[in-house]
């Protein structure tokens, strides 16, 4: 897992003033909207003896647990212990870790990690979407939806951005098993300061023929052009799919969320410029058909993904054998790589032993923000695992001095 970048993790609309859980890479937060609207994120584990905020309920902007009834506030401190007599004051080790929220594009994107503001990497610019709390973009329907997956998050991304694949795994929908050739694409990789942010590219797929109706009034041996189709990934865990056809052009965006290492949901955000007056969705129920187009497009995936082996990428890249056709993905693999070679990397274990090694969290900002509160934590945090330069740099050995005379490694 990766820490330090902000995640799309839930649809703004689900997130209410009543508490709600949400589990991302194994770890459980509790998000919940204050008295001003604003979604408020912590770790969804109370201090005091570990019960589920998500179960309790908001009070004065405070999420209460239902256990004790602790009520810790929008940054985490702890402001009443009922238990507690009048005037003993509150520990200061009555904390819980808060994470910064950002609501746009209809999501809600939460920055799982410490750093502080000025470090972070930025959230992702979707194209189309306008930079507001909601989903909308001019000119176009816009319809949203789920899908799960027993599966990783990073094959579900990778899938995600593959047009090699729609062939074969789409063939009795848009793919065509005739004309499977990807040709040669420039993929766009695009950096804010010294972090890469997307990497799209664009192609141009045949259409396979056409079906039922359209297949008696279609012209004989008419010319039918190939379809052009972005597509790529905004970093850490949205992709985006566009394609244009006659009657014009579809998007999709698609938050992966990291469930756990098994598990993972797509929450998408499809956009269409057609058929978006009232009379087209009623008569036509357009939004209905657009719906059941794109969860057929998630069931046709849903075997080949969830059956892939093994079950986590690789991290070393020739243990898969890489083609020119994988240029996205192997863009996504060498920022994952470079992500952990920051230290941004968790340990896996961390997560999968938390039952017997006591609960931890992400670190929050503000363990780094606010060093006098170093000792006022009980739960431990995830700690970083090396990366591959680090782990080569400690275990090179320390250089020998050369003899007069003799170049550097030469023979003895």
């Amino acid at each position: 897992m990766l820490k330090n970048y902000w995640y799309a993790v839930e649809f703004g609309e689900a997130v209410k003033d009543t508490p709600t859980q949400v589990r991302v890479f194994d770890q459980d937060l509790v998000l919940y909207r204050d008295s001003r609207g604003q979604v408020v994120c912590h770790s969804d584990i109370c201090i005091h003896r570990g019960g589920s905020l998500a179960g309790g309920r908001v009070k004065d902007d405070c999420v209460v647990c239902p256990y004790h009834g602790w009520e810790f506030d929008s940054s985490g401190a702890c402001r009443k212990i009922p238990a507690n007599r009048e005037g003993l004051p509150v520990p200061k080790k009555a904390r819980v870790d808060t994470y910064p929220v950002v609501e746009r594009y209809g999501y809600v994107f939460v920055f799982l990690g410490d750093l502080p503001e000025a470090e972070r990497p930025p959230i992702p610019v979707l194209p189309l979407l306008e930079p507001v709390t909601e989903a909308r973009a001019t000119d176009n329907r816009i319809i949203t939806g789920e899908f799960h997956w027993n599966a990783n998050y990073e094959r579900v991304i990778e899938n995600g951005v593959d047009a090699a694949h729609a062939p074969f795994v789409h063939s009795t929908s848009f793919g065509n098993p005739d004309k499977p050739v990807i040709e040669d694409f420039e993929l766009h990789e695009t950096m804010v300061g010294d972090h890469l942010t997307s990497a799209l590219y664009t192609v141009f797929l045949e259409p396979p023929d056409p079906k039922g109706i359209w297949k008696v009034i279609a012209k004989k041996n008419a010319e039918r052009p190939p379809i052009e189709t972005g597509n790529g990934i905004f970093f850490p865990n949205v992709t985006f799919l566009q394609v244009k056809l006659p009657l014009g052009t579809m998007t999709l965006f698609t938050a992966v969320v990291p469930v756990d290492e098994h598990h993972s949901i797509s929450k998408w955000t499809m956009c269409r410029d057609f058929f978006t007056q009232p009379w087209a969705v009623t008569l036509l129920r357009a939004d209905k058909d657009s719906r059941k187009r794109t969860m057929k497009i998630f069931y046709e995936d849903q075997p080949t993904v969830e059956g892939q082996r093994p079950e986590l990428i690789p991290f070393d890249l020739s243990a898969e054998l890489q083609v020119k056709s994988d240029a996205v993905q192997l863009s996504y693999r060498r920022w994952r790589q470079a992500a952990i070679d920051r230290g941004w990397g968790i340990d896996e274990h961390l997560v999968a032993d938390r039952r017997y090694e006591g609960a931890r969290v992400i670190p929050s900002p503000t363990r780094r923000e606010h060093p006098e509160l170093a000792n006022a934590w009980v739960l431990k945090e995830m700690e970083a695992k090396e990366g591959r330069r680090a782990r080569a740099r400690a275990q090179q050995p320390p250089a020998q001095p050369t003899q007069p005379g003799r170049p550097q490694g030469a023979a003895q």
